[in-house]
C-alpha cells in the first residue's frame, strides 16, 4: 500500500521545481515562482482523478476532515455518527469543530451498519461519516438513502482507500464530501497531507477559505485580502504538494500492483475453509490495499496473528486490540481526557459511547488484516502465501 514504496525520479523532479524558484509556502510570492503552483496543480490533478468539481489539499488527514466538517457548517450541538473501527483522527476532527462523535457499530463491511446507523440517529445528527478502512468501503447506496430520507451530509472517510470504487465512482465521491489523507504510509503520499473532494461550490468555497485563516483570495495582494470568516491554518506547502503531484500519477499503475498481490494471497487462502473474508458492497470495487480475513473465533484469531508473526509474515495486524483503531482502547475519548474544556453538550454526548458494541467486537475479533506491499516480487507474494496457509492450518 504505501506510496513510498515507489519513490523515484518523478518526485525528486517536482521536488526539484519548487527548490529551484525558492518559494515553499502555497500563497503570495508570484513574482519568484516562475510559474509553479504545485499545491494548486495538485488539487486540479485530484479532482480529475476523482471525477468531482472540486478539491482542496491541505496539511493532513485529519485536517481534510476538520475542514470537511466546518465548510459543511458543522459544529456545536451537532453529532456526526461514525464506526467503531477507524483511526482516532475521525473523532478527533469532529471533536475540533465543536461537534460531537457518536459511535455506531460496524457490519462485515468492517465499516457502518446501516441498521446500527438508523438506530443511532437523533434531532441533533447532522453527519453521517463512513471510513472506508483497510481499502473498502461501506454499503454506500444504503447509506446515502438514509440521508437523503433524513437530511444528513455523507460525508466519506477514504483515507485508506483512495482509488477504490463504488458505483462505477471514485471513493470519496459518492457522498456529498470525501476525505484522503497523503501521509507516508498511504497509497499516495506527500509525506505529510491530505485532501478533500467535493460537487459542491459552497462548501469549496468555504473550504479553501477556511484552511488559510479564513483569506479570500481575491486579487494579487495577499495583505489586503479579507476575512469573510474565521479560519485557521491547514496549508499544504509546494514541497509536500510536489511530492503528491508524482504519486497521484502513479495510483493507477499502484492499484494495478496492489490488486495483483492481493489476489495471489487470497486465492491461495480460499484453501481453508474456515478462513471467510470482509464483504465488499455490490458494485464495489476496494483499492486491494489490505487483504482483509475472518477466523472462525476470536481465540483463533489471536492465536492465527500469533502465528503468522513467527512464521515470519510481517505487515497483519489484530486491530481488536490496537491503541489507534479500535474503540476499546480510546479511553481518552470514552472518559474523555482532554487539554482543552470540552463544551458541555460534548460531554453529554460522549457519554452515549459508554456502553457496548457487541456487533463490532463480534467482527472485529475475527479479523486479521494483512497489508499489501507493492515492493513485492512475484515470487515474494507466492512465497507469502505458502508461510500463511501453513501457518493458518497449524491452528485450525
Amino acid at each position: 500500500m504505501p506510496g513510498f514504496e515507489l519513490f523515484g525520479t518523478e518526485e525528486k523532479k517536482e521536488v526539484q521545481d519548487v527548490l529551484d524558484n525558492g518559494v515553499l509556502m502555497r500563497y503570495g510570492f508570484d513574482g519568484n515562482r516562475n510559474g509553479h503552483h504545485k499545491a494548486l496543480e495538485l488539487e486540479r490533478d485530484l479532482a480529475s482523478r476523482m471525477q468531482t468539481e472540486f478539491a482542496q489539499v491541505v496539511s493532513s488527514g485529519t485536517a481534510a476532515l476538520t475542514v470537511a466538517l466546518a465548510s459543511a457548517g458543522v459544529g456545536s450541538g451537532d453529532e456526526v455518527i461514525m464506526p467503531t473501527f477507524t483511526f482516532v483522527a475521525s473523532f478527533e476532527a469532529i471533536l475540533s469543530v465543536g461537534a460531537t462523535p457518536i459511535l455506531c457499530d460496524i457490519d462485515d463491511t468492517l465499516t457502518l451498519d446501516p441498521k446500527a446507523v438508523k438506530e443511532a440517529i437523533t434531532s441533533k445528527t447532522k453527519v453521517v461519516m463512513p471510513v472506508h478502512m483497510c481499502g473498502s468501503m461501506a454499503d454506500l447506496k444504503a447509506l446515502k438513502t438514509i440521508c437523503d430520507e433524513h437530511n444528513l451530509i455523507l460525508l466519506e472517510d477514504a483515507c485508506q482507500a483512495i482509488g477504490g470504487t463504488f458505483d462505477s465512482k471514485p471513493l470519496g465521491s459518492y457522498g456529498d464530501l470525501g476525505c484522503f489523507s497523503f501521509d507516508y504510509v498511504k497509497t499516495v503520499t506527500c509525506g505529510e497531507g491530505g485532501g478533500l473532494i467535493t460537487n459542491s461550490k459552497k462548501y469549496a468555497e468555504n473550504a479553501h477559505k477556511y484552511q488559510d485563516h479564513g483569506h479570500d483570495h481575491i486579487g494579487n495582494d495577499r495583505g489586503a485580502e479579507t476575512h469573510p470568516f474565521l479560519g485557521y491554518n491547514y496549508r499544504l506547502s509546494e514541497l509536500n504538494a510536489a511530492v503528491g503531484i508524482a504519486q497521484l500519477r502513479k495510483l493507477d499503475h499502484t492499484l494495478d500492483l496492489q490488486k495483483k498481490n492481493y489476489t495471489i494471497l487470497r486465492d491461495a487462502l480460499t484453501a481453508i475453509p474456515e478462513v471467510t473474508f470482509r464483504r465488499v458492497p455490490e458494485t464495489g470495487v476496494e483499492s486491494y490495499a489490505f487483504l482483509n480475513l475472518f477466523l472462525p473465533t476470536e481465540d483463533l484469531a489471536r492465536k492465527g496473528h500469533k502465528i503468522l508473526g513467527e512464521h515470519g509474515v510481517d505487515a497483519c495486524f489484530y486491530w481488536f486490540d490496537n491503541n489507534w483503531h479500535y474503540y476499546k482502547k480510546w479511553e481518552h475519548l470514552l472518559e474523555p481526557k482532554s487539554l482543552n474544556k470540552l463544551s458541555e453538550e460534548q460531554q453529554t454526548g460522549l457519554q452515549k459511547n459508554n456502553r457496548s458494541f457487541n456487533a463490532s467486537d463480534a467482527w472485529m475479533g475475527r479479523t486479521i488484516s494483512c497489508l499489501i506491499k507493492v515492493s513485492w516480487s512475484e515470487s515474494d507474494v507466492k512465497e507469502r502465501a505458502s508461510k500463511m496457509i501453513e501457518a493458518l492450518q497449524s491452528i485450525l
